[in-house]
């Protein structure tokens, strides 16, 4: 199975690369030359199609988007759809922790807790889609903790764990775990068994 990818983070690409290559999908990186899609979507499944749409369109590949989102249920869901631009259009990871941080100033442990959700979408350029979701439940910690990972993984502590934030964690041992492992094997399995990576047949 073979699939542009079509985001532009590293971190990102880095991640779902690991997850996806023992399921024998081959991802090709995004031209340098196809625009940056506009995130205009009401939904993370809205903008994961903006994403693989314009992507299998500009190459005429069958493409791969996904769209993640961090809900603290403190925040009214927030910041959801727009967790990567929290704190401004252009914001760092380390913006983006410092607002949410701030925002949750005063909250105690047991009323900090969140989720991290992520909508993998496969796309052919004939509009074929396959949809696959993941998530996990935490808690957000009260200070960053760890150097791995990237974006909310530093505050994020999964239920499922130890007691580490994500950016504590070995990569495996985040993948196992996180919500974008989770939608990108369960778009693995979900490709493999509609038999769909090819449109000759030859998945």
């Amino acid at each position: 199975m073979r699939f542009v990818l079509a985001t532009a983070n590293p971190d990102k690409a880095a991640e779902i690369r690991a997850v996806l290559a023992p399921a024998g999908v081959e991802l090709v990186p995004r031209p340098a030359d196809v625009p940056e899609v506009e995130e205009t979507g009401e939904t993370l499944e809205d903008n994961a199609r903006l994403k693989a749409a314009a992507l299998a369109g500009a190459t005429g590949l069958p493409a791969l988007a996904d769209d993640t989102g961090l809900l603290v249920d403190e925040l009214g869901g927030a910041p959801g759809v727009y967790s990567s631009r929290y704190a401004g259009e252009a914001a760092t990871y380390a913006d983006n922790v410092a607002r949410l941080l701030s925002e949750l100033t005063g909250v105690e442990p047991a009323q900090r807790s969140a989720r991290f959700e992520t909508v993998a979408l496969a796309r052919w350029p004939d509009g074929r889609e396959v949809v696959a979701r993941g998530a996990v439940r935490g808690f957000i910690a009260l200070a960053p903790k760890g150097t791995g990972g990237f974006g909310y993984d530093p505050v994020f502590v999964p239920t499922e764990g130890d007691g580490r934030t994500f950016a504590e964690m070995a990569p495996a041992d985040k993948h196992a775990l996180s919500h974008r492992g989770r939608a990108f094997r369960a778009l693995a399995e979900a490709l493999n068994a509609a038999q769909v990576g090819d449109p000759s047949g030859r998945n």
